[in-house]
């Protein structure tokens, strides 16, 4: 790597704190930044998968410390624990994700209260919740920082069959962008990375063979994408040099399906 490429992306010394890392997303979210450099907290519900991961994603060959924290994203206590381990391990933190979703693809008429509850609190109220924790430690802190919320197709265009999904991502975008306009005078940039179509396990019961034929046709790469290539766009709002004047942004990695009509 070059120099200059080092400058602009590395984030040697930077605490990252990734919620929803023990998923697919998530987790690749995770490794890019540890790779990058940056001491890499790994949040999520699964125990096991984020101990494994902390240990795989901790190496020598310029990637930060990694280490697991039990945490679900609806419990406020859970967050603020979150945040005080994190700067108890690191002395700060830095860029903070929020990855962690849920999804459903119930027919409007029979989506239940609970069914629209339990993805709202996960995609939405989780990430208010989150923003409110990491926003005042930022704050107080006093030396900027970036949060990165991963959005959604499906916030910027509703698709078809996943109604509260839909609606809690477009919920998602539009808190994001009042964030990075109130948070800007402190330095904190608050971005959005908008995800096309990435099989992973909150979508595979919605990706049917119809369903699947569908998608190819209006994403010009002809595929789904890869957890891996949300790690470019990670590292470009994380890093406090190359995304600098980023914020309010909501960025497709959709392979061209937000560029397509008919």
């Amino acid at each position: 790597m070059s120099s200059f490429t080092n400058d602009q992306f590395d984030l040697e010394d930077k605490t990252a704190v990734v919620i929803g890392a023990t998923g697919e997303l998530g987790g690749a979210i995770a490794e890019g930044l540890c790779r990058a450099g940056a001491n890499t907290v790994i949040a999520g519900r699964n125990e096991e998968e984020g101990i494994q991961r902390a240990e795989e994603f901790s190496n020598p060959d310029g990637a930060g410390e990694a280490l697991f924290q039990a945490c679900d994203t609806t419990d406020r206590g859970d967050l603020q624990a979150l945040v005080e381990t994190s700067d108890a391990a690191f002395g700060q933190i830095d860029v903070w994700v929020n990855s962690a979703g849920v999804n459903s693809a119930t027919p409007f008429f029979e989506i239940e209260e609970a069914e629209w509850d339990r993805i709202m609190n996960v995609n939405l109220k989780g990430v208010f919740l989150a923003c409110q924790e990491v926003g005042r430690y930022l704050i107080d802190q006093d030396d900027g920082g970036s949060i990165i919320n991963i959005s959604s197709m499906a916030g910027m265009t509703p698709l078809s069959r996943v109604f509260t999904y839909s609606a809690s991502k477009a919920g998602l975008i539009n808190l994001s962008k009042n964030l990075a306009r109130e948070w800007a005078p402190h330095d904190i940039r608050v971005n959005c990375i908008a995800p096309g179509f990435f099989p992973a396990e909150q979508n595979k019961e919605i990706l049917s063979d119809e369903r699947i034929a569908d998608i190819m046709g209006h994403t010009p790469m002809n595929r789904f994408g890869e957890a891996e290539e949300l790690v470019g766009t990670t590292l470009l709002l994380a890093s406090e040099t190359a995304g600098s004047f980023i914020t309010g942004a909501n960025i497709p990695v959709d392979g061209g399906y937000s560029s397509m009509t008919i």
